[in-house]
């Protein structure tokens, strides 16, 4: 049997509307929502249901209004799914993690909220995120050396998400002159809509205070692998998975390898579970010519419902 890997989208994959078909079927999915809303202090439900695109962009609002959505997806799907694996861009990440039982779906949604808000106030002028494509890999560090030595300040490579797909992560100067490197390459460097220089040491205070909350969480050994972000590598123990996520909002979010390791794990038909489709087109970008692969999505209840049992 091949092997079935989930994927969970992140910060970027909103939409309007998410999720409110599974919402109003079920009370269950409701309730998630409603426990989100009373963690986060938003008004969820009225923000990504009849909210303007500003607003759906906000750090402390998203993260846990697309994690509901995974999680909820995640729930009306899996008793028709066997995962061999699984794992989250970013955010996404912790929907895996709640997927393979190393953390219930109520924590997750805790610690989701909390995460918001942390990276949401972690965020200071002048700090930003910009995606790189139409550059390789080794160009894209050629053109971060060049940007710290011009500049003197913040500058990382935050995302690795396909061969051709950067996101950096930094100062204002910083990201200013690798925009102009990376013009003068003939690549394009495209500003992010975030709050902060998220996945670089200028997250470290709230990646400290979002450890101590992580600790008092009740972690369990995942039931099928999840590939981490910071590692790109399985975590079989409690343990290590809580050591991996802590490490999380400093660290590069390595998907290039990530996809890679799955593949050599075995995975070939891989399933995203959340809006749009961002880590479909990304697993078709990384794994391109690999015999037997299928990409999936389920957005919505239908889109679940259409799902082949196993």
């Amino acid at each position: 049997m091949t092997s079935l890997c989930l994927l969970f989208p992140g910060q970027g994959s909103q939409e309007p509307g998410m999720g409110r078909d599974l919402a109003e079927a079920r009370p269950s999915a409701k309730d998630l929502w409603l426990l989100a809303e009373r963690e986060s202090g938003q008004p969820l439900r009225e923000i990504y249901w009849g909210g303007g695109e500003g607003d759906m962009a906000k750090t402390a609002a998203l993260q846990p209004a697309l994690s509901v959505v995974n999680l909820n997806l995640w729930l009306e799907a899996k008793s028709r799914l066997a995962p061999s694996a699984a794992a989250g861009h970013s955010l996404g990440e912790f929907a895996a993690l709640a997927a393979a039982g190393v953390l219930s779906v109520e924590e997750t949604v805790r610690a989701v909220a909390l995460r918001g808000k942390l990276m949401a106030q972690a965020g200071a002028q002048g700090q930003g995120m910009a995606a790189v494509v139409k550059l390789s890999q080794a160009e894209v560090e050629e053109v971060v050396e060049r940007a710290l030595a011009d500049t003197g300040r913040e500058l990382r490579i935050a995302n690795y998400n396909s061969p051709a797909q950067f996101v950096l992560s930094g100062e204002g100067p910083a990201l200013e002159r690798a925009g102009e490197l990376v013009r003068e390459r003939k690549g394009r460097a495209i500003p992010l809509a975030v709050s902060g220089a998220f996945h670089s040491p200028l997250m470290a205070e709230a990646a400290a205070e979002f450890a101590r909350f992580l600790g008092k969480l009740d972690w369990r050994a995942p039931a099928f692998p999840v590939f981490h972000n910071a590692t790109a590598l399985p975590e079989p123990s409690a343990a290590g998975a809580r050591a991996a996520v802590e490490r999380q909002m400093t660290s590069p979010v390595l998907w290039v390898q990530t996809m890679g390791n799955l593949r050599d794990a075995g995975c070939r038909v891989f399933l995203e579970l959340g809006p749009k489709g961002v880590l479909g087109k990304l697993a078709k970008a990384n794994l391109e010519g690999l015999e037997g692969l299928e990409v999936r999505s389920a957005a919505s209840l239908a889109e679940v419902e259409a799902l082949p049992q196993p």
